[in-house]
């Protein structure tokens, strides 16, 4: 019976940690920012994304690599560059945001 219990508490703990690395995924204006462009304009490059956001690539190459562990958005690949769009999480997320406005 103590198994069970713990295995919930092990779930649980496991989701909470699941939360928080979708939420610091999104925890900077820079993300958010991204988020939005990507809304409105899917299958963007690191560079053009980096070009938007007025930030170098390497910053926003960090900030999307962070995003990707988050679930937030998924990366494809064409002939001469990786392409970016939001997953259905991260349009959630993005909905979520427009709400508190």
């Amino acid at each position: 019976m103590g198994n069970n219990g713990n295995n919930t508490e092990n779930k649980k703990d496991k989701s909470y940690y699941e939360l928080e690395r979708i939420v610091k995924g999104v925890a900077n204006h820079r993300r958010i920012e991204i988020l939005e462009i990507l809304g409105k304009r899917p299958e963007m490059s690191v560079a053009e994304i980096a070009e938007k956001v007025k930030s170098n690539f390497k910053t926003t190459s960090e900030h999307i690599r962070r995003m990707a562990i988050a679930g937030l958005l998924m990366k494809r690949s064409d002939s001469k560059s990786i392409r970016h769009k939001l997953t259905k999480r991260g349009e959630l997320i993005l909905t979520f945001l427009r709400m508190l406005e």
